[in-house]
């Protein structure tokens, strides 16, 4: 095992197109590290510097002691699990686990005993024999997996493994990745677009944008403090609901005002973020995340000053809970940040524009609603829980 350090990692292509810039991240030794952000962005082509498998343009890549920039991958001390499986399809899956093994003339003995241990972890015992192709997609993913164990490396490098799978299977592989890279307590750097794996499986995720880092820490500190638009909206399903605001001085307090309602502001939000007062008279950003509003109906008290009313225009009955749209008005949030999220979700560049004009919201309600489509209802909104950006450059408001 070994840590992994990037210090200022570039990758400019000959074309002019930088696609990672100044990429600085530490890596623990044992640590589960997931990289993830909207296709392009830059994580496969850091992961792949990792490996060796593209050039490095400019700063230092450490594996453990060694400073790696100009080592062949196969002198790094790696194993990679790829998207494609990347198996031999005329070799048995315990002959495809061994392959890198025999390359490296390992005593037959050693090979079975480590095929044997992979096999264990994967529940591959009784599919040795086979070949890829009487297996099913899962199943080839685990030898890709078995592959990689058996060579005992000091990082596993993992490009999207789990996007050729459907939804049901990336679920359960989820698990299983994470379980069996847990249990072995290998350095693992894992690149993926969708954000549930990443909010998941890592220890900590890095969140990039256009080659960038924008952010850096444990799934919960990320999906709860987001540095700036672009990780509020991309980590987090449904993506955090944004609105227009203004902060208005009232007496000794704050309000803020989303169209047509006013919002009173906890002395305690101004005191952690003391940086709003600065916005006073100004517009900014709201972000609020689904499960941070409530039906108002169904309370016993609902707080002055701290609701919000919309038009309800679709239902979601999951039991557990009731997922609403509604139509709030006010005005949208659209940035080069907004649309990139909307895009990558398969939405629109207009995808928070509501029917009514306003803007399109999500809310997380209790199962003992009976919010309808068409009504009109009031929301009870944790201001508290409320998050505040810069409404120009998208970054959160914070000291």
């Amino acid at each position: 095992m070994a840590e992994v350090v990037l210090k200022h990692i570039e990758k400019l292509y000959e074309n002019g197109f930088h696609a990672v810039k100044d990429l600085n991240l530490d890596i623990a030794d044992g640590e589960f590290l997931v990289l993830v952000g909207p296709s392009g962005c830059g994580k496969s082509t850091a992961l792949r510097m990792v490996a060796g498998l593209e050039d490095i343009s400019g700063g230092d890549l450490f594996i453990g002691e060694r400073r790696v920039n100009d080592l062949p991958p196969q002198d790094r001390d790696i194993a990679m699990v790829f998207q494609s499986y990347a198996l031999y399809p005329h070799m048995s899956v315990a002959d495809n686990i061994a392959y890198g093994l025999k390359l490296r003339k390992m005593p037959k003995s050693e090979i079975q005993a480590r095929i044997k241990k992979a096999a264990d972890m994967l529940e591959l015992n009784d599919y040795l024999e086979r070949k890829p192709a009487q297996l099913s997609g899962g199943q080839r993913q685990r030898v890709a997996m078995g592959r990689a164990i058996v060579r005992e490396p000091a990082v596993f490098l993992m490009d999207e493994p789990l996007s050729n799978l459907d939804a049901k299977l990336r679920v359960q592989m989820r698990a299983e990745i994470s379980a069996v890279v847990r249990s072995l307590g290998t350095t693992t750097i894992y690149v993926t677009h969708d954000q549930v794996e990443a909010m998941t499986m890592g220890d900590r995720m890095a969140v990039m944008k256009a080659g960038v880092l924008n952010q850096v820490g444990t799934p919960q500190e990320v999906y709860d403090s987001p540095n700036n638009i672009f990780v509020a909206q991309f980590v987090g399903s449904p993506p955090m609901n944004l609105v227009q605001g203004r902060l208005e001085e009232s007496g000794d307090g704050v309000t803020v005002k989303i169209g047509e309602a006013t919002l009173e502001v906890p002395a305690s939000v101004l005191d952690e973020r003391p940086g709003l007062r600065q916005y006073l008279g100004k517009d900014v950003a709201l972000g609020l995340r689904s499960e941070d509003m409530e039906d108002a109906s169904l309370l016993k008290e609902v707080p002055p000053n701290a609701t919000l009313k919309g038009t309800v225009t679709l239902v979601e009955a999951l039991g557990s809970e009731i997922v609403v749209h509604f139509d709030l008005p006010g005005e949208a949030v659209v940035t080069d940040d907004t649309k990139l999220v909307a895009a990558e979700i398969g939405g629109d560049d207009a995808i928070d524009v509501g029917h009514t004009g306003g803007v399109k919201w999500v809310a997380s309600f209790a199962p003992r609603s009976r919010v309808r489509v068409g009504e009109d209802v009031t929301i009870v909104a944790d201001i508290e829980r409320m998050h505040w950006f810069d409404a120009h450059s998208g970054e959160a408001i914070r000291g």
